[in-house]
């Protein structure tokens, strides 16, 4: 009489998948939705995205619709491939290049069959790409332990860490994260498209599992503009005089000024006018409205 040992059977389970907190996804996706919107608002990409605003932000598995040209970003912590509908992609570019350099200039919709690929349009698909990129790296690192942070100074920046390559669509069934933007002034919407490798993949998912037990850095999910400190000068008036007047100032002299509505200022950039007004003795701004 023979006897057969039961034979275990092991299966080998994706990394990406270790601990399984795919379905805190939504936690990253509001988190990456605050930080694309708080860079579109920054100067330097304003002259790209004045116009638009983020509507949302999901995860969703690609179902192997070919949705125009694919970019691939090489960083040091993997690799994200980018797709920019050609719609926004046309919008961004009349916004930035068109007559009145406003997306409210009163033009029709541009019909995207009737218009023939430049390549200004195929230089800009990858400077958002960049940008976008790069916007997209920072939030996985900054989830991760300190321990799992690239080495070589992540900080350095897009245009020197992300290199433009040809991308091709991710597999069948593979995550993606789709982002909805819309126009402000027409509310015509469009999409946009991220890929991660793997490595990106399973770093993704290490940043929500430190989140789900309860580490240190209670902050990460606080949106962007909550945490970034920047300083603001306030000029509140500002006088011509001639040469020869104020070398004959004298002390207790009186300079009339009249004070309208003040400049706040980020370094040299002009980003809002306030009001002026006085609480407990003391100056304050109010009413502040943006400068286009």
């Amino acid at each position: 009489m023979t006897t057969t040992k039961p034979t275990a059977h092991h299966q080998v389970l994706d990394p990406c998948l270790l601990g399984r907190p795919v379905h805190l996804l939504h936690i990253f996706a509001a988190q990456l939705r605050d930080d694309l919107t708080q860079a579109m608002r920054l100067n330097m990409n304003r002259r790209y995205w004045g116009g638009f605003r983020v509507d949302d932000v999901q995860f969703t598995r690609f179902d192997g619709e070919q949705r125009g040209r694919w970019l691939s970003f090489a960083a040091p912590a993997g690799h994200i491939s980018f797709s920019l509908e050609r719609k926004v992609l046309l919008s961004v570019l009349n916004y930035r290049y068109g007559s009145s350099g406003k997306s409210d200039n009163g033009q029709a919709a541009v019909d995207e069959d009737t218009v023939r690929v430049t390549a200004t349009e195929e230089r800009l698909a990858v400077v958002l790409g960049q940008q976008l990129a790069g916007t997209l790296a920072g939030r996985i690192e900054l989830n991760l332990p300190a321990v799992d942070k690239p080495a070589d100074g992540a900080d350095d920046g897009v245009d020197t860490e992300f290199k433009p390559a040809p991308g091709a669509p991710p597999p069948k069934g593979n995550w993606t994260i789709t982002v909805t933007v819309a126009d402000h002034a027409s509310g015509a919407t469009g999409q946009f498209w991220f890929a991660l490798d793997k490595a990106l993949m399973a770093s993704v998912l290490r940043g929500l599992l430190r989140d789900r037990d309860g580490a240190k850095k209670p902050q990460a999910a606080s949106p962007l503009a909550q945490r970034l400190q920047v300083g603001l000068t306030g000029r509140l008036a500002s006088k011509e005089v001639l040469l020869g007047t104020l070398y004959d100032l004298q002390v207790g002299d009186v300079i009339p000024i009249s004070l309208s509505r003040a400049d706040v200022l980020l370094e040299d950039s002009r980003l809002f006018t306030a009001a002026v007004t006085e609480h407990k003795g003391k100056l304050c701004l109010t009413s502040f409205e943006d400068v286009e």
